[in-house]
């Protein structure tokens, strides 16, 4: 079967270490570490990966150098104290059979720059002074005396790592850090020997990686993560790509060349730093296929190759030796063994929707994926039989729902799962309808096929009642009824031309032309609606109740979905907090100083108001001596992720 993807599951030789395959877990923060040191927690979840069959690993970048720390959860090498933590990790990946790098780096002006476990900004550092645009820092250019001791760190934390077993090192040169703001001739204005033309700024890359060769002597692997384009109006571009690709490929101590998309320093390049949904898979390939051309060395490559297919084809095409599938893995670890078995259609897709991988980041939370809570949660959600196998009744077939069957059924209970509608999936059959989100169905897509598998009793068309419960002869019963469209009260609320968003999404509506979205959710219906009415020929005018709309996205894909609606020509009005609707007019107070904002010649006033419980059934039990679950919405509204996460527990706790 694994000839189906004979490129993909061909072993590789990289520098002297032999790979069983070309999938590789590269660096990502896991927003684990404690102190900038390694965890246990980070040993189960690297360890899941290496268990599921990916041919090499990466662990997260780590600061060499105390003017690059950040705060407590990004990893540090600036310090003897992380080596055991890394032998531990290390060591768990072993064990697997799978090969472990660490990527090494500094973040300059960029990204963890400036971050403190206290809240301070600490000082930070770039080529030269030139403010970062993505997080609004002005940096202090380093002297030449500090630009050597940095190259120094990048060997010492080498040497620590090569202690701790690992079997070579990567070195960061992309996504707008340190080493390309002295690439890069817009942030590097400096006149001494490491600015102005490229020989000068290439050589602190230069001087880095003569350093860790170095350090981890000629048989230790030793890569370079280069830009294929960082994707921005102000950063390095394709062109610059190739140059610098070349360079470093002409260089000896360099085993294989890594590129990747985007920058953390732009807020264009940003976007594609962890490609959403709203780019195709697959998307960045031409700059592979190019960048391959000109690197007569292994190239790996990374950005949004989320399935096997995508992967097989790149590899085909020979656009690189070696891909990068991160949140393919993060979504579903067993992904490499699933495909190599033949298995595609066990295989839980990554539907780049960014919310709990690299949208944890800002949330202070770790990585996990909203389709699979298990992924950094390794102890809590090891499954073991039930003590007693019973009957479980779930009431909802949404994304709470749906888990909590699943879990359960894996633990062993007798599972049956009701929904009043003729099909799977809740709100996510709402949300999939967006523009650039018919993807986000995959996550009912993947339950609805683990619910199969499990051989799940599924009754569509089935509103579940007290009665039902009795007859049934229940032994636990998951409530997971989701939530009921939240239908804000205001002068005006019985108007025929208000709707609620979720009604359009339900069901076609004829709207006038000129149409008024009040968000007060700031997620993605608000700007989902106005990209989709937009596109089909209204006037649209987005009012936010709140900085912005979409502030309660990931950073990384809110931005792409703000310049869609600018470039739509949506009118977007922040702090707008509704008053009321009568004969066209929208009454809006401005929400901070409280004067009062009217918008004339509204046809249709569509609020994005999000939902609240349904607690109908809940209710209806009360009194019943049955052991009863709460999960997902209908405990409290809030994203697929937290539905998702409580399904998982309720079938556990069932």
């Amino acid at each position: 079967m694994a000839r189906k993807f004979p490129h993909l599951f061909s072993p590789f030789m990289l520098g002297n270490l032999r790979l069983k395959n070309r999938i590789v877990s590269t660096a990502h923060g896991t927003y684990m570490p404690v102190n900038g040191l390694q965890t246990q927690q980070i040993a189960e979840y690297q360890q899941e990966r290496a268990q599921g069959g990916a041919g090499l690993i990466i662990l997260e970048a780590a600061s060499t150098h105390p003017t690059g720390i950040g705060a407590g959860r990004y990893a540090v090498a600036h310090t003897d104290d992380c080596i055991p933590g890394y032998r531990a990790v290390i060591e768990a990946i072993h064990a697997e059979g799978v090969p472990v790098l660490v990527q090494l780096y500094h973040p300059g002006r960029d990204d963890i720059a400036g971050g403190t476990s206290d809240g301070t900004v600490a000082p930070i550092w770039s080529a030269s002074a030139v403010r970062c645009e993505a997080n609004q820092l002005m940096p202090r250019a380093m002297s030449v005396a500090l630009i050597a001791e940095i190259v120094a760190s990048y060997g010492e934390a080498a040497r620590r790592l090569m202690q701790a077993g690992a079997d070579g090192i990567e070195i960061s040169a992309h996504h707008g850090h340190l080493v390309s703001q002295f690439m890069d001739p817009r942030t590097n204005l400096r006149t001494d020997r490491y600015g102005g033309p490229f020989e000068n700024r290439f050589r602190l890359l230069r001087e880095i990686i003569e350093t860790v060769r170095a350090a981890i002597g000629p048989d230790k692997v030793l890569g370079v993560r280069l830009p294929s384009d960082e994707m921005s109006a102000v950063g390095l571009t394709h062109a610059d790509a190739l140059k610098e690709a070349a360079a470093v490929a002409a260089l000896e101590e360099v085993d294989f060349i890594h590129v990747t998309p985007g920058s953390c320093a732009t807020l264009d390049g940003l976007v594609h730093v962890a490609p959403s949904m709203a780019f195709a898979a697959g998307y960045a390939e031409a700059q592979f296929a190019s960048l391959r051309r000109v690197i007569g060395k292994p190239m790996l490559a990374t950005g949004r190759i989320n399935d096997p297919q995508v992967a097989e084809a790149l590899l085909a095409g020979n656009g690189a030796d070696l891909v990068g599938m991160t949140r393919a893995l993060i979504c579903d670890p067993a992904m490499p063994a699933k495909a190599e078995a033949g298995l595609t259609e066990d295989i839980r897709y990554c539907v780049g929707c960014n919310q709990a991988c690299i949208g944890h980041g800002k949330k202070g939370g770790f990585v996990t994926c909203i389709q699979r809570p298990e992924t950094g949660r390794v102890a809590e959600f090891s499954i073991k039989p039930a003590a007693r196998p019973q009957r479980v009744l779930v009431a909802g077939g949404g994304p709470a729902g749906m888990k909590a069957a699943v879990t359960a059924a894996r633990r062993g209970h007798r599972v049956v799962l009701c929904e009043a509608r003729p099909r799977l999936g809740g709100n996510i059959r709402l949300a999939e309808r967006l523009p650039g989100r018919s993807e986000f169905g995959g996550v009912a897509t993947n339950l609805i096929a683990e619910i199969a598998r499990l051989g799940v009793e599924v009754r569509l068309n089935t509103v579940v009642t007290r009665d039902l419960v009795l007859r049934e002869r229940t032994g636990v019963i998951v409530v997971a009824t989701g939530a009921l469209p939240a239908r804000p009260v205001f002068p005006g609320d019985d108007d025929p031309a208000v709707l609620h968003g979720w009604d359009l999404l339900e069901s076609p509506v004829r709207l006038g032309k000129s149409v008024l979205i009040a968000d007060s959710t700031l997620d993605w219906v608000g700007v989902g609606l106005a990209e989709r009415l937009a596109r089909s020929g209204h006037e649209v005018r987005l009012c936010a109740l709140g900085f912005n709309p979409g502030d309660n996205l990931p950073g990384t894909t809110k931005g792409h979905a703000l310049g869609v609606l600018h470039g739509l020509g949506v009118r977007v009005d922040p702090l707008m907090r509704l008053g009321g609707f009568q004969d066209g007019t929208a009454y809006f107070e401005h929400a901070i100083n409280g004067s009062v904002v009217e918008f004339a010649g509204v046809d249709n006033l569509v609020l994005s108001h999000g939902g609240a419980s349904d607690t109908r059934l809940e209710d209806e039990l009360e009194g019943l001596a049955l052991p009863m679950l709460v999960a997902g919405d209908a405990l409290c509204a809030r994203s697929v992720e937290e539905a998702v996460l409580e399904g998982a527990r309720a079938g556990m706790a069932a």
